[in-house]
Formats: C-alpha cells, structure tokens, sequence
C-alpha cells in the first residue's frame, strides 16, 4: 500500500511539475525523506544521498565538504527518482521544504566559502532551492545559500579540497580589493588594499566568480594576476596552494600553523605542540589590536609579513605566543 502511495505521488510530480509552480516538490522531498528532523538528506543517486550537516553524520561516509558541511553517504534503502541537475536556463527559482514553497531569487552570490548567497525571500533552514521543475538549485543553510556550482563541484569530483592563493577577497569601489593577505603564504606578493583587475588575463569583474575561480582551480596549477597598488599597476604569478580554513572550519590563516577557533576565538583544535597551545585557551588579541571574531584576526594578522604575536588567556592566566 505504502509503495502504491509513493507512485501515486511520482505521478502527480511528473503531471504537475514544470507548470510555473513546483508545489509537488514538497510532495517528492516528503517521499524521498529528504527533510528528516531538520536534517537535509538530498538523494542525488539511486542509492546515495547529499547531506548538509554541521557535525560529521552517521553513516556510510563516502566523501565530505567540512568547509561546507557537504557529505555523500551511502542510502541502502535508495530512492527511483533523485533529484537532479538542470542544464539549461532557470527562470524561476523556489526555496522549498516538507511544508512550503516560496518563489524567489539569488540576490547576492555566493562568495568563496565564507559567504554565502542570500535568497529574497526569507527562508527557514534546511531546506532546498529547486527550479519549478523540481531540479535541484541550491541548498539552503543557516548562513545562506550553498549555490549549484558548489554542490556539483562536490559530486562530481573525487576530492573535495579548494585550492587557495592567501587572499580573501570583497567589493570597493566597484573593484575586487584585497579584504586581508595570508602572512604565512611563502613570498605572498598581496597586500591588503590592493585591487585585483585581472586573472590570467580575463578582467575580473565580480568578487564571487573571483574567488569560484581561484577555488575551483587545481592545487599547484600558476596563475597571472595584475594587481592595481596605489598608483601602479603590477602583475603577479602565483601557484595555488591547499585552502586550510573557510566556512565551516575557521578561517584565519592560523590554520595553516596547525590552530583552529570557534566562533568566539577559543580553540577548539591544535596541530601543533610548539606553540604550548591547548583546546580551551581564548584569543584576545593579535598584534595588540583586539579581536572578537575570525574576520578581525584574519585583518590584523594580514598587516605583519614575518610574525604575529597573539594574546591568549586561559583560566584567567594571560600569556602571549609569537608564531611565525
């Protein structure tokens, strides 16, 4: 009887879909059992499914997206009708959950790992963007937007690392500026407040398909910038390096010296027994400037080349570290 009933609803999403609207897509994310205590379990295979999750799900771990908070799992049970990708234009875009769907659109995209796209309609999260076709467009998060490109980046591809040049970037004065320059990237040619006008060769136009770019590319692969400092204008090669932090790991540029933070700057990982670091210890300030989130210790750390010196405390005990 239950399988029936599960036909019956294919059936009315394949009748209905496509017509402007995409309400039986509520109906296929409550037969697919993707939205499962608010966790999102996307079946992307017969017998695999995407889940977004903050904390390491369980279950058979086929590959995983810590910076995003994407796993692929194995589905024993499996599911006929996963939900796929459209290759051509999308006009209308939905957010869309086991009870509603809200018509809307993208924004503002979605800038490397650290900011994600923002939908205009307001959303409760998890939950997915799909076109009125019911092919999958987004996932919606807590942050904001995970976008397509990302997820089929993920599927599609046997590792899941990003690749990173020690740059983060945002927009200012219509120009891609330099928001915060790695110190512990070798012989880093950035400096915060530089411009970047062009990417091997290609103008750039926009900080979101900037940071897809240099993301996307393979660790290693050299790369051409032209870089516009004050009043010159100078042109720069680099080779991509592994990205470290970002998302959902912390993000700034300690993690490459083996110490990651939460969101309030305790340590809630350390790789590295030289520093006399322990989880728990809370950092205060960095080159006497304080901080109060990862964003400020990325920004301070950016303005010293050879060394930054960090306040911590830890059970009310002040101390410093120097780290290279």
């Amino acid at each position: 009887m239950l399988r029936l009933l599960v036909v019956l609803h294919l059936l009315v999403f394949s009748l209905f879909a496509c017509k402007g609207e995409n309400h039986s897509c509520i109906q296929k994310i409550i037969d697919s059992s993707t939205l499962v205590n608010q966790t999102l379990q996307i079946p992307t295979a017969k017998h695999q499914r995407l889940v977004f999750s903050e904390k390491i799900p369980h279950a058979v771990i086929l590959k995983s997206d810590p910076f995003l908070g994407l796993y692929l799992v194995k589905d024993a049970k499996g599911f006929n009708y996963p939900f796929l990708f459209n290759k051509r234009h999308i006009s209308d875009i939905f957010y869309v959950n086991n009870h509603t769907s809200r018509k809307g659109r993208i924004v503002q995209k979605q800038v490397g790992l650290n900011r994600l796209a923002a939908f205009s309609t307001p959303f409760f999260s998890p939950g997915l963007l799909t076109d009125s076709c019911c092919f999958l467009e987004g996932i919606a998060t807590p942050r904001g937007v995970i976008e397509r490109e990302y997820i089929q980046r993920f599927l599609s591809n046997k590792e899941s690392g990003y690749s990173d040049i020690g740059v983060r970037v945002k927009m200012e004065n219509g120009l891609v500026a330099v928001m915060a320059a790695d110190p512990f990237v070798k012989e880093n040619s950035f400096l915060k407040g530089d411009y970047i006008l062009k990417l091997d060769g290609k103008k750039v136009t926009g900080d979101s398909l900037f940071m897809k770019n240099i993301l996307f590319s393979k660790i290693g692969s050299l790369h051409t910038l032209q870089v516009k400092r004050n009043s010159q204008v100078l042109t720069f090669k680099v080779y991509t390096q592994a990205l470290y932090g970002g998302g959902y790991v912390s993000d700034t540029f300690l993690e490459k010296r083996g110490i990651y933070f939460t969101s309030n700057l305790v340590i809630n990982e350390i790789n590295n027994k030289t520093l006399g670091l322990k989880t728990g210890d809370k950092l205060l300030q960095v080159n006497g400037e304080k901080v109060q989130n990862q964003q400020e210790v990325m920004v301070n750390i950016s303005n010293f080349k050879k060394s930054s010196s960090l306040l911590f405390e830890r059970d009310g005990f002040q101390f410093f570290v120097n780290v290279n």
